[in-house]
């Protein structure tokens, strides 16, 4: 079954020098982009991982070379990240998400991407927050709970697909997953972005779940010595914390996230202090 699309809906896949976002790097990102009009745009880059802080390649991890085949001499020669946002960013621009895990990997690390080029002077108009965002891993997990290879496997005739663990062939590999999907389960999956974005999946605040929303809509830390305690009542009870998590080994993200809140505590209880209450 074919999406039914009210805007572009945009696949993605990630390869990295390693697993650790706030230590590792993108090099190679692929999109898929579907038109509500049936048009389809790909693109592939492979890029330069770049350690910002020392100014100089980020190696790949031999672990991550075993799995995705990309060795540190392959990329040498290829543009940096901050040298391609613009680019990327303009085909973010406007879509819907779809990826295979991305919520829990792809998502944060394109993230942390682009807070490392906006701190090294290039913030572009990209908020990764606003987009819905299919993970169609969790729908997978939520029918038949597996990996993509077996994915694809049951939902697309019983083959492998070619090239695993290169970002251009997972990529399509999850744009046939969820189609198939769309077929095999039309009683319990619309075709509808909004449905298939929120099914099967938490609402976090921050792209590594280091908080999440409980079902008042109230932020909650979901780690640590605070875990299960709303985001304001750790701040009213020990504001440290979020100093903590600012000097601490998390991503960006979740660091820029703890600071929005912070900023938002602070100014209603200025509010509240100058109305008396």
């Amino acid at each position: 079954m074919k999406l039914k699309l009210e805007k572009p809906l945009l696949f993605f896949d990630i390869e990295s020098t390693g697993l650790d976002i706030p230590v590792n790097s993108i090099v190679e990102l692929s999109f898929i982009k579907l038109f509500p009009d049936g048009e389809e745009r790909r693109r592939t880059w492979r890029i330069k991982p770049w350690d910002y802080i020392n100014n100089c390649q980020r190696p790949m991890e031999p672990a991550a070379s075993e799995v995705n085949g990309i060795t540190d001499d392959m990329l040498t020669g290829c543009p940096t990240f901050f040298e391609l946002a613009e680019e990327i960013a303009s085909w973010l621009k406007d879509c819907d998400l779809a990826g295979f895990n991305s919520r829990k990997f792809d998502l944060p690390m394109l993230s942390e991407e682009f807070e490392r080029v906006a701190l090294a002077g290039k913030r572009l108009d990209v908020d990764l927050h606003e987009p819905r965002m299919v993970d169609v891993q969790n729908i997978f997990h939520a029918m038949e709970p597996r990996n993509l290879r077996a994915a694809y496997r049951f939902y697309c005739g019983g083959e492998d697909f070619e090239n695993a663990h290169t970002a251009e062939a997972d990529t399509e590999a999850t744009v046939k997953v969820l189609e198939a999907q769309l077929d095999r389960y039309p009683d319990k999956l619309k075709n509808d972005v909004e449905h298939l974005a929120s099914f099967a999946g938490r609402k976090i605040v921050d792209f590594a779940g280091h908080l999440v929303y409980n079902d008042s809509g109230e932020p909650v830390l979901n780690f640590g010595k605070h875990k299960g305690r709303t985001a304001r009542e750790v701040f009213e009870k020990d504001p440290s914390y979020f100093a903590w998590v600012r000097q601490g080994n998390f991503t960006l993200d979740t660091k820029r996230q703890f600071d929005l809140l912070e900023e938002k505590f602070k100014l209603e209880r200025l509010k509240n202090k100058f109305s008396g209450k």
